[in-house]
């Protein structure tokens, strides 16, 4: 089917637990005749540069974004962000600092394993990369699940998730992160426009709800590889009856293991039109 006006607003990549590079991902997306693809890395902005000079390669908008880890009411919320100045001091200084956390957490993860009788370390979870960790990029609970395979602890890659490193699971591990009021107010501040991402996966629609109304996202994430069409019918009245843009994204991550996490690229879309209103949210906030 031909995709063209159709862009996918959350894709991942090395930069943080992606498994293609923000080059190839840009590629990809021109493969699939997408006319753009949003660049949107955990705490991150390192692999933009990248996909921005492939853009011009292959002929396809890159839209800057990030997805930030929040914490709110004991779940994991994130907070996606799209056209903010990713060069800003204050931005990136702050994007260190969730590094900082998400480091403390793998360590914690990894401590706990320990305890579960379970060998493993940081240096083998960083050896798996396969190559040196950039400056800027992060490692994820991805990249310890790729370690819990290969050490057959594991059947996959959702096995080591719901084993070990989902919430609730075994070796899951909760730390201290800002909330998703802060989350949004650090893009609006670097220029851009705020989006709460994957309502769904929350189990939670009050909780969704208080955000909304609380910390005045700009956006709502509809359209999402773990959303059926019953949730995107609801996320899509939710996002009308508040007045928010409708965004969706694959959230794709590429291939563990043999298994897709959340869903392909491009296979959550929406209307390149949606660039427009963010764009537009984005000036109105200059």
């Amino acid at each position: 089917m031909e995709a063209q006006g159709l862009c996918d607003l959350h894709t991942h990549t090395t930069a943080s637990d992606g498994m293609l590079s923000p080059a190839e991902n840009v590629r990809l997306a021109r493969q699939k005749g997408l006319a753009a693809v949003a660049i949107t890395d955990h705490d991150t902005v390192a692999g933009i540069p990248e996909a921005l000079e492939a853009a011009r390669q292959y002929g396809i908008t890159v839209v800057p974004g990030i997805e930030i880890s929040t914490r709110m009411k004991g779940k994991d919320i994130h907070v996606l962000g799209y056209y903010m100045d990713y060069r800003e001091s204050v931005f990136l200084e702050r994007l260190e600092g969730l590094r900082r956390t998400r480091d403390e957490r793998n360590g914690l993860i990894i401590a706990r394993l320990n305890e579960l009788g379970i060998p493993i370390t940081i240096e083998e979870v960083e050896n798996r990369l396969g190559r040196p960790l950039e400056p800027d990029e992060t490692l994820g609970r991805p990249h310890i699940a790729d370690v819990l395979v290969a050490k057959g602890f594991a059947a996959d890659f959702r096995d080591a998730f719901d084993k070990y490193l989902a919430e609730g699971a075994a070796a899951y591990v909760s730390v201290p992160r800002l909330s998703p009021g802060e989350a949004c107010q650090w893009i609006r501040e670097a220029g851009g426009v705020p989006v709460l991402a994957h309502p769904g996966l929350y189990g939670d629609d009050e909780l969704v709800c208080s955000i909304i109304e609380q910390d005045k996202p700009a956006g709502l994430e509809v359209s999402h590889s773990d959303h059926n069409a019953a949730a995107e019918a609801k996320y899509r009245s939710m996002a009308e009856s508040y007045g928010l843009i409708p965004t969706g994204g694959s959230d794709f991550h590429g291939v563990r293991q043999g298994v897709v996490f959340h869903g392909e690229l491009g296979g959550r879309t929406v209307s390149i039109r949606a660039l427009d209103l963010l764009q537009a949210a984005a000036q109105e906030r200059a």
